[in-house]
Order: C-alpha cells, then structure tokens, then sequence
C-alpha cells in the first residue's frame, strides 16, 4: 500500500504568502522567521515577492519579518479616495499591525516610495517604531521633476545588468501590478513624485529615533541630491553603497552584510528593554502584597 504523500514543510527562511484584513479590506504579505519584529515597505511598481532574497537574509538574522503588499500592489486593494496620500499609507500600515498582532516597536525598513511611507509612518505613530532604515527613500526634495521622467529611467533602474538575477524576480510584481492595476502605478507615482516630507523629517529629528539611510551611487530615481537633502533634514549623515536604486534586488548578499550591524544593535536595544519590563513586573509582583498590607492596616 503506498504511504500517504504529505507537503513539505516551507524552509523557515521563506516567507509565506497569506492575507488579512485592514480596515474591512483585503491585504496580502509574506512572513517567516521568528525574533524582532522587521516590517519591509517595498518600493513603487514593485511588491513583497520582489524582495524575497534580500528579506532571507533578515530572517536568518535572527528577525520575524513582514512583508506587505502595500495598497495598489501585489493584490491588496487600492486606498479609499479619501485616504488617498502618504498619510493614508502611514495609516494602513498602523492597521496592518494591529491586524496581524505586533504590539511592541517594530524595525521599519522602507525602500524607495516605501522609505516615505515609513518616514510618515514612524512620524505619526511614535510607538510603532522602534528603529528606521531608508533605502534610496523619498522623502527628500524633488520639486518640478516631472513624472514622465520617472517612466524614463525606471526601467534601466529596475532592470541592471545582472538581469538573470533581477528580472525574473522584479517581472513576478512588476508585470502583474502593471495588468492588474495600471492606474494605481501613475497614482502612486504622481504621490511619491509630490511627496514633502520635511516636517516629519524632522520630527523624527527630535525624536532622536534611530535611523540608517542608504543610496546607491548609480540610482536616478531618487537622485543624489535629494539623497543629500534628506540627510540634511534628519541630521544624519548616510551611507552610500554600491549599486543603483534597486541594488539590494541585485545583491541581497550586500544588503545582509550592511543590515548586521544595524539589526543588531536594534535587536540589543530590545533585549534590554524587555529585561527592564521584566525587571519592572517582578519588582512589583514583589512589592503586592505590602501594599496590600498597609491598606488593611489603615
């Protein structure tokens, strides 16, 4: 008699593609791994499957990370017209985490239209971030570029030369959101392109967040002068990498040496947060039953 065939397992550094619900609507992400909570904004055009090699690395980094498909993209339904701008996005993303049960601060990384989104997001929800990562973010000026000029480079930004490595994972978002859903890419490229995010740049600035910025050298989306503007804004000084802005694409290996040092330093800093809460509990676990005491002795 043959033996019954089971599935295998998923490898646990592959995310698995599942869905939830934001705000009554439907919205897709990949998640894997267990640790520190990492949630991956992606970038305009592109969705979470895009970046599955890069977000590995993250996972074998000792994290739990979640990839959303953000409204528009990857088959998560566009924003309601009212909530149609980067507030909107900050928004959904609060709700997404709500939705999928993270409650401490979590380690944002956003690249490209997604870096804006998560410069808004840890602007206006202060709790739900604990560190930020921006790679070859919005969120510096780019006044009066024209949105054609997006449509000119992208495409010798998304597909460099290693098109064997790129391409295959790039089309399996790029291609079906451009069928599915053509007009949220021009929405959401005329949002990005408009995007002004000085205030909550600075904000973040006061806050003394912890935040990491990274530009590829060769990008022409997000230019280098907005690059620099942006670090001007939140007061830091960037690092820039080799590659153009979709670099992490072309070699997730560079993006999991530069991400080392910074997820452990995240993953320290809540190491010793949670001791102190711990510390703080038992300490008044401890304390009860005194109190209790003196209040019958009054």
């Amino acid at each position: 008699m043959a033996s019954a065939q089971h599935a295998e397992a998923p490898h646990p550094e592959h995310l698995v593609w599942t869905r939830t619900e934001v705000a009554g609507r439907p919205a897709l992400y990949g998640v894997a791994g267990e640790g520190l909570p990492v949630v991956f904004l992606h970038g305009w055009g592109l969705g979470q499957h895009a970046y599955k090699r890069a977000l590995k690395r993250l996972v074998r980094l000792g994290c739990q990370v979640f990839a959303p498909a953000l409204p528009g993209f990857g088959g998560t339904p566009d924003l309601p017209r009212r909530e149609f701008s980067i507030e909107g996005y900050a928004r959904w993303v609060d709700g997404f985490l709500t939705a999928v049960g993270v409650t401490e601060p979590v380690f944002l990384i956003g690249h490209s239209f997604g870096g804006g989104v998560a410069i808004q997001t840890a602007s206006d929800f202060p709790d739900r971030v604990r560190s930020l990562v921006l790679v070859n973010s919005l969120g510096g000026s780019m006044a009066g570029r024209p949105i054609w000029d997006w449509g000119i480079h992208f495409p010798a930004e998304v597909f460099p030369f290693q098109l064997t490595k790129v391409l295959p994972v790039v089309m399996e978002d790029a291609v079906p959101n451009l069928v599915r859903n053509p007009r949220a890419m021009w929405k959401v490229a005329n949002l990005a392109r408009k995007a002004d995010l000085a205030e909550e740049l600075e904000e973040l600035k006061r806050r003394q967040l912890p935040v990491v910025v990274l530009w590829g050298e060769k990008d022409r989306i997000v230019p280098r002068s907005s690059f620099d503007d942006l670090c001007t804004t939140i007061g830091l000084e960037g690092e820039v990498v080799a590659g153009n802005h979709s670099w992490l694409l072309a070699d997730p290996d560079a993006f999991g040496e530069v991400m080392t040092n910074v997820v452990g330093v995240a993953k320290l800093a809540r190491d010793l947060e949670l001791k102190e809460k711990a510390e703080a509990t038992e300490a008044d676990t401890r304390s009860r039953p005194r109190r209790l005491l003196a209040k019958l002795v009054r």
